[in-house]
Parts: structure tokens; C-alpha cells; sequence
């Protein structure tokens, strides 16, 4: 039996989790959770918003499953989510997006939509590293590194190798402004690149293709063709911003997965925030947190691909019956979906 750790979060985090413990209960998944409190659950609990004995688990099991998570304001970290990933080296932010049938998309085109953004995790502005100069302004220091915009690069080419099919090539899409930040975003474009060019001789030119967009000008094409793009690289900041506006397209944050890897483990999570507002209410929406822990699941140290294959399966079924969907949910019919966590949960369960 495979250990894997759980961090439950704040807000509708519980609630979100206990959804996916029940489902994957149902599916026979045979794993082992080790539960670990982080954020504001964390604080209240032993003052520490991201415990020693969180970062323990996750290097000793490789893989954790993450529901989203407060940074209480004037306490410790900018934000525990990315203090965790630079404490676990998790240098590859993975966001799939695709469209789900039965959700109403908000452009025509969107159900050919079918990729993935790889985003660097570790460095550039959003690693907030920030101070006041005097008391009338206040300056980013904007790092970037040949080294993480190479490796950065190379996780992106892996990945399209791995959506290369015959129907699909190995497409990269680069993002950037380095005809503006000329410096910093001119070495992310030339690292990415430089790394990325060895999979068009290796996998051979015809069934690579690699280019590069520069990021207003990409924001913009997402909207007009979306279905165009495959695997997306960029760094940190950028690659923020276009994760959310992509996960719009298809539905919302309620229902895209997202994860954070590393060369020595990884953390699957929710992508959207804690709610508050509705916490506690059955109206808090698992998919996004179901998905991810079926990425998960195809973690190479679990290898579980068919029960993730499964759960999948049954959740496609019941978004697309949509008589048991969340509120959050917008039907193709345009109707918003009645459902409670607890329907919803229960109706994939029945679908298995």
C-alpha cells in the first residue's frame, strides 16, 4: 500500500477532501493518507504555518495531495503556498486544461481546447522579493537564472514528447517579454529555447514544433484560438496569469487541476481558494481538487493510471447528466447547477 500525504486546508478545503477520500474509498484506491495540517489550520493549531513535520512527509512520500490553503495577513510567509514550493525545490508548476462536456464555454471554438501550461516555480517576480525605497515607493527585484529557465524548458519538452501522438505533435509554445525586459526575459527565452531545440532533433522537426509568443500577444490568441496552443512554458509571473485566464475558458477554477513537481516529489492541489464565504454550506465544488488527485494517481511512484482512468470516467459522466453539478457550475443549457458536494460526490460514486 502506497503512503501519500494529505494536507486537508482551510475554508472548504475539508469538505473538498472528504469528498475525494469517499470516492476514491468507492474505487478501490489502495493508498494510505497521512494527514497533515498546513496555513491557518496549521497556526491555530502549533503556531506554525507550514510545519518541519509537513515537509517531513512529503520527502519521505514522495507524493502529497494539497486542498487550498490561507496565509493569515501579518504572519510568517508572503504566502505558505510558495514558501512550500521553494522548501521542496517543486520547480515545475503543471496546469492541464481541457474541456469538460456538459460545461458551458464561453467561446465557440474552446471545445478543441486540450493543453497544458508548465510554468516556472521558483524565481521571478512572484517570488516576492520586494522592500521600500524611502516612504514614498517601493521595488521588485525580478531574478531570473539560466539555470531554472533551462530546466524549466526541459520539463516542458518531456511533456510534449509524452502528447506527441500521431493525431498531435510535440508542440512548445514559449512566453515572454523580452522585447521589453530584454535581460531577465531575454534569458528565460534564450535558456527555454536552448533546451527545447534538442527535442526537435532528437524526436525529428516534423514532429516538434516550437516557437515563441510574447505574453499580451499570447493572452490574446488564447482568447481568439485556443484550440491551437498544446504545452505552454513561461515563467513564473506570466505563467500565473495565463494558468487563470485558460482555466476561464473551460470553466473556472472549480474544474482544472494543477500541480507542483519536483526531481523528488510532488504536490497536487486545488487551484482555487478557500471560499470562506460558503464553507461549511455542501456547496463547495471537489472537481478541481478530484482531478488533481487523479494526476496524482499517474504519479510515476504510484502508477495507479487505471483507477485514475475510472474516476475520471465517472465524473466526465456526471458533469455531463448535470443533475447533481455544484452551483458554481454552468451548464451547457446555460442553468446553474442545484447539486451539493454531497450529490455530486455521491453521483460519481454511482457512475463508477
Amino acid at each position: 500500500m502506497k503512503v501519500v500525504t494529505l494536507i486537508p486546508g482551510d475554508g472548504i478545503g475539508p469538505e473538498i477532501v472528504q469528498s475525494v477520500r469517499k470516492i476514491f474509498r468507492a474505487a478501490g484506491v489502495d493508498i494510505e493518507w497521512e494527514e497533515i495540517n498546513a496555513g491557518q489550520t496549521a497556526y491555530d493549531e502549533c503556531g506554525e504555518l507550514l510545519p518541519q513535520v509537513l515537509l517531513d512527509s512529503i520527502k519521505k512520500n514522495k507524493v502529497a495531495l494539497k486542498a487550498p490553503l490561507t496565509t493569515p495577513v501579518g504572519k510568517g510567509f508572503r504566502s505558505v503556498n510558495v514558501q512550500l514550493r521553494k522548501e521542496l525545490d517543486l520547480y515545475a508548476n503543471v496546469r492541464p486544461i481541457k474541456t469538460i462536456e456538459g460545461i458551458l464555454i464561453p467561446l465557440s471554438s474552446a471545445a478543441k481546447i486540450d493543453m497544458v501550461i508548465v510554468r516556472e516555480n521558483t524565481e521571478g517576480l512572484y517570488a516576492g522579493v520586494e522592500h521600500m525605497v524611502g516612504d514614498d515607493a517601493a521595488e521588485t527585484i525580478r531574478v531570473i537564472t539560466r539555470k531554472a529557465s533551462e530546466r524549466i524548458g526541459m520539463f516542458a519538452g518531456y511533456l510534449a514528447c509524452k502528447r506527441n501522438t500521431e493525431e498531435n505533435k510535440g508542440r512548445v509554445t514559449v512566453v515572454h517579454k523580452a522585447n521589453i525586459m530584454k535581460l531577465t526575459d531575454g534569458l528565460f527565452l534564450d535558456s527555454a529555447n536552448s533546451e527545447l531545440k534538442k527535442f526537435e532533433w532528437t524526436l525529428n522537426m516534423n514532429r516538434f514544433e516550437l516557437d515563441d509568443r510574447i505574453i499580451d500577444n499570447m493572452c490574446m490568441q488564447l482568447i481568439q484560438r485556443p484550440e491551437t496552443f498544446d504545452v505552454i512554458v513561461a515563467p513564473n509571473f506570466h505563467g500565473d496569469i495565463i494558468s487563470d485566464l485558460c482555466a476561464a475558458l473551460v470553466g473556472g477554477l472549480g474544474v482544472a487541476p494543477g500541480a507542483n513537481i519536483g526531481d523528488d516529489c510532488a504536490v497536487y492541489e486545488a487551484i482555487h481558494g478557500t471560499a470562506p464565504d460558503i464553507a461549511g454550506q455542501g456547496k463547495a465544488n471537489p472537481t478541481s481538487l478530484l482531478m488533481s488527485a487523479c494526476m496524482m494517481l499517474r504519479d510515476p511512484n504510484l502508477g495507479m493510471n487505471d483507477k485514475a482512468d475510472q474516476i475520471e470516467a465517472a465524473m466526465f459522466k456526471t458533469i455531463k447528466e448535470g443533475h447533481f453539478v455544484t452551483g458554481d457550475i454552468i451548464k451547457e443549457d446555460g442553468i446553474r447547477g442545484t447539486g451539493t458536494t454531497g450529490s455530486y460526490t455521491d453521483a460519481i460514486i454511482a457512475n463508477l
